[in-house]
């Protein structure tokens, strides 16, 4: 077995995983993995650049993970960042901070490395739970992910919709008004015709949801008391469930759905964007549904280090 650690830096929250990997076989042994709330990408879709503020809630997870993984033992670390760093002017600051406090470069990943790591993470314990081509779909807080493939990717392209960048951009309102939730609606069917341009969004047999957005909306739909992960991981949402779930969150206040029992505090600003995203992918293909999986980009993070 190898230990090892990675980590999944995106606009919206910052991920650790500890785990153990079996390098003849693929087979993962979790050891901690966990996940925080440091909105990185705050104003980068208005100003070009990482905010102060969001640099140093970044670089204090960083310190907390750093304890974590020396606690472990890890023996190889891989730190991968993903949109708001590729898009920030500021982004040698992010990448300073970091090696300072984890000793290792972090690598501001392209959207299509992005699309395959999370492919690979999200679809090896799919077997029996999916059948045909996958499209995995890795809904983020400043791009989505778009993957066709079965064993290996034969196809991706990431697209500038995730869920804080359309938030920043468009919403001003609480519940978001008619033109706003249209706004938002507009951007993502120009990003899904980018998106068709080189992916065969419509060929797959099984779509696969990734990320908070689509774990967060899952829950809610299974009527969860608290998130369970264990219950979401390889569920099936039917699309008319994520209709309702999504038409919930729009009519809803801030305080609504704060008051939801699964939705994270860190959230709750973001997750009626995310809601249309999902909503939006699955009308233009016509799936029935979605295959929620809790692996992703941090499960294809690690597999890469052995």
């Amino acid at each position: 077995m190898t230990r090892v650690a990675a980590i999944d830096c995106g606009t919206n929250s910052i991920r650790l995983l500890v785990a153990d990997i079996d390098p003849a076989t693929g087979e993962v042994t979790d050891l901690d993995r966990r996940m925080t709330i440091v909105r990185l990408g705050q104003g980068v879709d208005r100003t070009g650049r990482l905010a102060p503020e969001a640099l140093e809630r970044t670089f204090a997870a960083c310190r907390e993970y750093a304890d974590v993984i020396k606690e472990y033992g890890a023996e190889r670390l891989r730190f991968v960042a993903t949109s708001a760093s590729r898009d920030a002017e500021n982004r040698d600051d992010f990448v300073r901070g970091v090696r300072d406090v984890l000793g290792v470069e972090p690598e501001v990943i392209t959207g299509d490395r992005e699309a395959e790591f999370s492919f690979t993470g999200a679809t090896r314990e799919l077997d029996g739970a999916a059948a045909g081509e996958y499209l995995v779909v890795d809904i983020g807080g400043g791009s989505t992910e778009f993957v066709v493939g079965t064993a290996h990717a034969r196809a991706a392209r990431s697209v500038d919709i995730g869920c804080v960048r359309l938030t920043e951009r468009h919403v001003r309102s609480d519940p978001p008004s008619g033109a706003e939730v249209a706004a938002i609606r507009a951007d993502i069917e120009a990003a899904l015709d980018l998106a068709e341009e080189t992916v065969p969004l419509r060929e797959a047999e099984t779509l696969v949801g990734l990320a908070g957005s689509v774990t967060t909306v899952a829950a809610i739909a299974l009527g969860l008391d608290a998130y369970d992960s264990a219950a979401i991981h390889r569920s099936r949402i039917p699309y008319e469930r994520v209709a309702e779930v999504t038409a919930r969150l729009v009519a809803s206040t801030h305080d609504e759905r704060s008051a939801i029992p699964v939705m994270h505090p860190g959230r709750v600003d973001v997750i009626v964007s995310g809601a249309l995203v999902l909503q939006a992918i699955m009308e233009r293909i016509g799936a029935r549904e979605v295959v929620v999986s809790e692996h992703d980009i941090l499960d294809g993070i690690a597999l890469s280090l052995v």
